[in-house]
């Protein structure tokens, strides 16, 4: 069960036949010291989200905060020691829970938190100079604090939360409303929600044992599997790119398990793994190009891998990355922001008590050609569908991107809210003159400008003093 290859017997020879797989060899790699971010604080709030987010730009991490929530924004290349006083953002009254980039603009981060509220915000192109409580838009809809978040993959601005008061929003961000509300599908908590490829369906797991599989437009459950694991402890489940549902949960023996369900049948799944009896939650990440799916438990110190394929036992074990820190997090960087020149087919940043690792996954190539067949086209940043289309009803799936040359981003546009406001389709064209939006970008960037001032004038204090000690010292 637990061989990375299927072995059949031939009468003639007794020849062993191995499983065909360019992914038998994938292995893993812990990157340096000096290229990890060190010194944080990661959050100690007791709840299974994931804790960090990357994307070709930042990786963000919640972090422990007095008096309210907070998570740390840096560029990718802002390693090593994080001074204590690096600005977050920190507008949250309570622990943040969940944080989710937006898959369509590199700069725009949504997060969830203990106070309820969902708040979206976008973070200047370099990243953070002064520490952010204002947000883009603030989302309020949930009566129980917010433990999901995850952006539709092919809609512009359309954002899904899901809270302990057990119902699901999902939000119009571009006008700051809840276009859809679905209460009465959960008896009890909601471990997780996945959209499927192009958003027009999402799966669930629940407290009550049951996967559900929705279409939020038309509010109804399309397909469900009662007690999907027997174990009582939290299960996971995600969509794979052919449609099927894959979970991870417990059996009665507390063993950990992963499973493979087919939507149209749910009665039996179409196989499953048992794995171990550690008692960490599986957070499943999936890469739907290469069908490789990586499960990265709670409190684990190891990394497990499977290729996905059509033909049974459908789930085969690849390896394990092992090492000796458990993990208290785990993010997972978009194939977009992927070495291709060094066959590096996912990348993770491992969250540790005090700092966060990256961890590298590679395919060992001779060659330094670009190899094709590890990276079909991926999906890219441009959304295929506006918000208003998807939820009138239209689907698209993600408009794909070459890695070729490698991924160079493009230009963000920037993030605005429109409040729906029907005055607004009565005013007259002379009230255009002065805009209070650019007068509130004109207060940011002046206040920008005075805080790098202040840091320019500490820093040069700072030199004079280590200057006036170091001419002591000679003396």
């Amino acid at each position: 069960k637990k061989s990375s290859h299927v072995i059949s017997v031939c009468p003639n020879n007794m020849r062993r036949v191995v499983r065909q797989s360019k992914f038998r060899h994938v292995f893993g790699q812990a990157v340096k010291n000096d290229q990890c971010y060190d010194d944080i604080r990661v959050s100690r709030v007791t709840w299974d989200s994931a804790f960090c987010a990357v994307n070709p730009k930042f990786v963000a991490i919640i972090i422990e905060a007095s008096g309210g929530g907070a998570f740390l924004v840096l560029p990718l290349h802002k390693t090593g020691r994080i001074d204590k006083s690096y600005p977050t953002v920190c507008g949250h009254t309570g622990p943040v829970l969940d944080i989710d980039w937006c898959p369509h603009n590199d700069q725009v981060i949504a997060s969830g938190s203990e106070d309820c509220t969902v708040m979206v915000w976008q973070i200047p192109e370099n990243g953070l100079v002064t520490s952010m409580s204002e947000p883009v838009v603030v989302l309020e809809g949930h009566s129980k604090r917010v433990g999901i978040i995850t952006w539709h993959p092919t809609a512009r601005n359309v954002l899904l939360s899901a809270g302990c008061d057990n119902q699901i929003i999902i939000w119009n961000v571009g006008t700051g409303e809840a276009m859809i509300t679905l209460e009465d599908m959960h008896p009890d908590v909601i471990y997780n929600v996945c959209w499927n490829r192009n958003g027009s369906l999402i799966c669930t797991a629940c407290k009550d044992k049951s996967i559900r599989v929705i279409d939020p437009r038309k509010e109804t459950i399309v397909a469900e599997k009662e007690k999907a694991h027997e174990g009582a402890r939290p299960m996971r489940a995600i969509f794979l790119s052919d449609g099927n549902v894959l979970t991870t949960g417990f059996s009665r023996m507390s063993e950990r398990q992963l499973a493979l369900w087919n939507t149209q049948n749910m009665e039996e799944p179409m196989t499953v793994n048992e794995m171990d009896t550690s008692n960490g939650v599986l957070l499943p990440f999936y890469d739907p190009d290469t069908n490789v799916v990586y499960l990265c438990g709670k409190g684990d110190s190891s990394i497990r891998y499977f290729e996905i394929t059509d033909e049974a036992p459908y789930v085969h074990f690849l390896n394990t990355f092992a090492s000796k820190e458990p993990q208290r997090g785990m993010g997972y960087m978009p194939k977009r922001g992927l070495d291709v020149n060094k066959c590096e087919i996912a990348r993770f940043f491992k969250l540790h008590e005090r700092k966060c690792e990256p961890i590298v996954m590679t395919v060992p190539r001779k060659s330094d050609l670009f190899q094709d067949d590890l990276y079909p086209d991926t999906a890219g940043p441009d959304p295929a569908l506006e918000a208003e289309e998807w939820f009138e009803g239209k689907n698209g799936d993600p408009i794909l991107i070459s890695l070729k040359n490698g991924y160079v981003p493009g230009k963000n546009r920037e993030f605005k809210v429109v409040k729906k406001n029907i005055l607004d389709n009565k005013v007259t064209k002379n009230t255009e003159n002065s805009s209070p939006k650019s007068e509130a970008k004109l207060d940011e960037i002046l206040k920008e400008i005075k805080s790098l001032k202040d840091l320019v004038s500490s820093q040069e204090r700072r030199i004079i003093t280590l200057e006036e000690q170091m001419s002591k010292l000679a003396l």
